[in-house]
């Protein structure tokens, strides 16, 4: 049980360092300069994290909210509207930013969108977003409480990217774009690592006091 407990915990070890490795990448990614998004198919690792720009026009008739975004402990919505790249027809998801939901959640926030060709800047992340889901309720109209890529390209029939823009360019819109850095998630596995040796420690001294317990005479022997 010990052994099995010890590799346990270096498997998680190994696990952190994996993930600390792939963030150190992303960091550099980061800090490289931006790319030009093309019109044709990219992958997603290849592009997860890079600061990207696109320049294309926004269809925002197929324009949808993203339900329970927090800001500040405030709810809301974030506002994900496609771009067409170019005189292509292959869009990319902009996630435009944070609004604030009205108290009457039949009321959905009025945000404009730019006419014309606009060029877009943020940073690449994978467009499928799943997170708790709330009610069986996923989609309601224009709000969605998650994004999965694949329910929106059969709902509004794009050709799209996979990967998403975390738009950062300001357009005056009163969106919040405060993105949070992410994290390598290490830090849980470390946590594991340092469970499975404690627990090792636990049965190995269990054991040790057990056979000390074993090899002790049990009471005075009788005179025969």
């Amino acid at each position: 049980m010990i052994v099995i407990m010890l590799q346990l915990g270096n498997w998680q070890l190994s696990r952190a360092r994996e993930k600390e490795s792939r963030q150190e990448q992303l960091d550099l990614r980061s800090r490289q300069p931006a790319v030009v998004l093309p019109a044709t198919p990219v992958e997603v690792e290849e592009m997860r994290y890079r600061h990207t720009e696109v320049s294309g026009v926004y269809a925002p008739e197929h324009a949808i909210f993203l339900d329970n975004k927090l800001y500040r402990g405030m709810a809301g919505y974030h506002i994900v509207v496609p771009l067409r790249i170019g005189a292509s027809t292959m869009h990319v998801l902009v996630n435009r930013g944070w609004a604030p939901a009205d108290p009457d959640r039949s009321k959905l926030p009025r945000v404009a969108v730019p006419d014309g060709t606009v060029t877009v800047s943020g940073i690449a992340t994978a467009a499928t977003q799943k997170t708790l889901e709330l009610s069986d309720e996923l989609v309601r109209g224009q709000v969605w409480e998650n994004l999965d890529l694949e329910r929106y390209r059969e709902f509004t029939g794009l050709a799209l990217q996979p990967v998403m823009i975390l738009q950062q360019s300001d357009e005056q819109d009163g969106l919040v774009r405060q993105w949070p850095r992410p994290d390598s998630g290490s830090g849980k596995n470390l946590g594991y690592a340092f469970q499975w040796f404690s627990m090792a420690l636990a049965v190995l001294i269990i054991y040790l006091v057990l056979s000390v317990k074993r090899e002790q005479p049990s009471g005075h022997q009788q005179d025969t």
